[in-house]
């Protein structure tokens, strides 16, 4: 079910705020874990009992290293194969059985009998977010969770749980036995201007640009000159930019309706200044996650040699790549941002010292840009045509015209995605996300908001073209 859908915004969503408010607090975990299961259940009904059937095992698994010490270290092993193990069969079989049986036909031998297995809906983040109440049980940051309902409820949430941001089980916890402290009329007010505002990022932005995009790169590539192929990197990175971050958005605004506080995912990533900081500042949660369970049990910086530094780095954004998908266009997309970010430690953060902030942040931009064609495109010689087509000498001008629309877009998107450079955009951003609002300004506020819901839902109604990037993976 997706959130900008009339069946969710008409019906599922007021439907289970009603409940959830009319009832007592003590049922309303058991309302916002139905309700989870309904929504996960509507696009994937027949993995539901899967997905139930591997979180009681590990719920219980993860209880005993609590309870165990003296096997508690073979429980945590138990509970990260069982993750691990369903993530690499329904997401990655396919992608290992093909190329070895591309290997087998290049070899002359006859390839595998394989039947193709479906990928659950979200597997990639319920699977971090899994993994991560295992680690943080088994390093004592938190005791787990004493009713398997409460488990399900932080693993299912409907908020975050196709596409994030991937919450850490220890910031959640506690709200998730009791939260009455966070659900002021304040608090739910803010998560519905969120919610709003992820909306129209993706509604207003992130769709007409994606149409865009997809007909440019759906043209014969005679078709296609050097600035049309800029332009459909433009456009690309400005859709998966306000796609994504508007999603977070979305479940941020949803999560404070409902008395939690999910962690921030973006902020501001398109004024990075390197590549370093890029991943600082985009899917925030993943990045930190990954810092945290993967590069620092690796050695992270503590490492005596420098080789070992730079191979540490390298394997986390190869592991990153293949998080995002199983395809080479991703190992390829995470190696080449892992080779940038020794690059940086080397000499490129040095270097780039000495000249100013806006050719420092249009050189990131410019790598990152890349890096998105490579996302984007899954086949490995469009890549290299696109890529070769962007750095050409064919300068002249297609026979393709953006709408009007689409032109005024992509102004709009640019602006928003570098305004937090000006100290005025700073302060825009400050007062909208992260002031306490007067009952003024909290009438002004809704009054905005509440156009631009209207001018939403006419687009949900008008538009078939709403797909939301990261629910692939």
């Amino acid at each position: 079910m997706l959130f900008s859908s009339i069946l969710f915004l008409c019906i599922f969503l007021p439907l289970v705020l009603i409940i959830y408010h009319v009832v007592g607090h003590k049922f309303r975990n058991y309302v916002l874990l139905v309700s989870s299961l309904v929504f996960y259940a509507w696009g994937a009904p027949k993995f539901v009992f899967l997905l139930l059937a591997s979180l009681t095992i590990n719920f219980y698994v993860v209880r005993q290293i609590h309870r165990d010490a003296k096997h508690r270290q073979l429980y945590l092993w138990t509970s990260v194969f069982i993750n691990i193990g369903l993530l690499a069969y329904f997401k990655y079989a396919n992608f290992f059985i093909e190329n070895f049986n591309a290997l087998l036909q290049s070899a002359g031998f006859q390839s595998v009998q394989w039947t193709a297995v479906a990928l659950p809906i979200g597997i990639s983040f319920f699977t971090f977010q899994s993994m991560t109440y295992t680690i943080d049980v088994y390093r004592k940051v938190h005791a787990p969770l004493k009713r398997i309902t409460d488990y399900f409820l932080y693993i299912l949430m409907f908020p975050q749980l196709i596409a994030g941001p991937i919450v850490r089980f220890n910031t959640v916890a506690d709200d998730i036995i009791d939260r009455r402290k966070n659900e002021t009329l304040d608090e739910k007010l803010y998560g519905m201007y969120r919610f709003v505002i992820g909306l129209s990022k993706k509604m207003l932005i992130a769709n007409v640009l994606g149409e865009q995009v997809d007909a440019i790169y759906s043209l014969p590539h005679s078709e296609v000159t050097t600035p049309l192929a800029w332009l459909a990197a433009v456009a690309y990175s400005f859709q998966i930019y306000f796609d994504f971050s508007g999603y977070s958005d979305m479940a941020i605004g949803l999560g404070r309706i409902f008395g939690f506080k999910f962690p921030e995912n973006f902020n501001n990533p398109y004024i990075s200044q390197n590549i370093t900081e890029f991943w600082r500042r985009w899917h925030i949660t993943l990045s930190e996650w990954m810092r945290d369970y993967l590069y620092i049990p690796l050695g992270g910086n503590r490492v005596k040699s420098q080789r070992r530094l730079y191979g540490n780095l390298i394997t986390v954004f190869l592991i990153s790549g293949l998080w995002h998908g199983a395809s080479w266009n991703f190992v390829i997309w995470g190696a080449w941002h892992g080779c940038f970010l020794i690059l940086d430690r080397i000499f490129l953060i040095k270097l780039f010292k000495r000249i100013g902030t806006i050719p420092r942040v249009l050189f990131t931009y410019i790598v990152v840009l890349v890096g998105w064609v490579i996302f984007r495109i899954e086949n490995l010689p469009d890549i290299r045509f696109y890529l070769g087509k962007m750095f050409s000498t064919d300068i002249s001008l297609a026979d393709y015209h953006l709408t009007t629309e689409s032109k005024y877009i992509m102004i709009l998107a640019a602006l928003f995605s570098v305004i937090t450079l000006l100290k005025a955009g700073k302060q825009l951003q400050t007062f909208v996300f992260y002031t306490k609002y007067k009952r003024s300004t909290h009438i002004v506020v809704s009054i905005i908001l509440l156009v631009l819901l209207v001018i939403n839902l006419s687009a949900v109604t008008s538009s078939d073209f709403n797909p939301f990037i990261y629910f692939r993976f």
